[in-house]
Parts: structure tokens; C-alpha cells; sequence
């Protein structure tokens, strides 16, 4: 991931509700209550509206508009674990060579992780992003701890095999793999429903 760059900050139109879209206590708030509409569902009309807003924002301008109100949330919250997975897979997706050259390279040292993150073999670039793919699109499911293992799984094999490589940086390994800690930690949160 050390080649990922942070998206753009999202426009007003999304924030029409809020105070003062600029106050960064109201940003957060913001990314908290989005992340848990999107992964618990909506429980009423003005929930469904703000879902359907968000939408029609990540149609327009993409996922990585909304996906900056999660970069600074705790790892253990919904929008914490979303934005993971979201660097996760903007990641992936920016370089599939480097993350199926990484994960061919770390599997030997992590065969349960393998299992867990259920990639096919061989795991080429079209394999990886699949499977990073159906990791994120799972996050609206009722497997949300599921969803998180898998990526957690997934994190934890590319940074070791990032580590085996001789021509990758050691501290970005250590980051995966960190990435894949607090993603297991927020899989055993939302076991124990203490994930918010």
C-alpha cells in the first residue's frame, strides 16, 4: 500500500445536513454514521435518504469521496475497518502484479491466512483483485466478521511476502501486516457486536 494516495475530500452536497461541513468533529461523525448505514442497513426514512445520497456520490465521484471521512477513525469502528478495506482495494486495484507477486510470495509462510483469504490457484492479478473485489462487496452482507477476516487473511499473506522479497520496503510489509491486525481485531469486535 505504500504507493496508495489518499482520495479527495468530499464535496458539500453530501454534508448539506451538517452545521458546519468544514469542522472536522462533524466530518467524523459524519464517516461513522455512513459507515454504520452502509453496513447495518437503514432503519428509517431519513437513513434511507442519507444512504441514497451516498450512493449517488460514490456513482458520481467515486468511493474514495466518501472513504476519506473513515481514514482517521479508530481501527476497531465500522468506519475504521471500511476504510482498510477501501486502501486494501484501491491498492489491488493499482497494482495487481505487485499484489499476486507478494501474495505468491508470502503464502508458504502463512497456509492457514491462505485458506482463510480463499484465493484460487495459482493467485494471478485477476485472481487478487477478484478476491479483494468480493471481500469489499461482502461488507453488506450479515458476515461483516467474515468479510473482515478474509481481507485481514489476505493483508496479512501480501506483507509477509512483501517482507520475503528483497527488492520491497520492510516497513511497508510491517504496515500490511499491521493492516491485517487491526482487521482481525475488528473481526473479533464485530463477533462480539462491540463493533460501532
Amino acid at each position: 500500500m505504500a504507493d496508495f494516495h489518499k482520495p479527495s475530500l468530499p464535496g458539500a452536497a453530501l454534508f448539506e445536513t451538517l452545521r458546519d461541513d468544514n469542522d472536522p468533529a462533524e466530518r467524523s461523525a459524519a464517516g461513522h454514521r455512513i459507515a454504520n448505514l452502509l453496513v447495518r442497513g437503514a432503519h428509517d426514512r431519513e437513513d434511507r435518504a442519507l444512504i441514497d445520497r451516498v450512493l449517488h456520490l460514490a456513482d458520481s465521484e467515486g468511493l474514495g469521496s466518501i472513504a476519506e471521512l473513515w481514514s482517521k477513525a479508530h481501527p476497531e469502528t465500522v468506519a475504521g475497518a471500511l476504510w482498510r478495506l477501501y486502501a486494501l482495494r484501491t491498492w489491488v486495484h493499482h497494482n495487481p502484479v505487485q499484489a499476486s507477486r507478494e501474495f505468491s510470495a508470502g503464502r508458504a509462510y502463512a497456509p492457514v491466512q491462505e485458506v482463510l483469504a480463499g484465493v484460487v490457484d495459482p493467485p494471478g492479478p485477476a485472481e487478487v483483485i477478484e478476491l479483494v473485489d468480493t471481500v469489499v462487496r461482502g461488507i453488506v452482507t450479515t458476515d461483516f466478521d467474515v468479510a473482515l477476516d478474509r481481507a485481514a487473511a489476505f493483508a496479512h499473506i501480501v506483507g509477509v511476502g512483501r517482507g520475503q522479497l528483497e527488492d520491497t520496503d520492510p516497513a511497508s510489509a510491517a504496515r500490511l501486516v499491521d493492516t491485517a491486525r487491526h482487521l482481525r481485531a475488528a473481526a473479533d469486535a464485530e463477533r462480539r457486536h462491540e463493533l460501532h
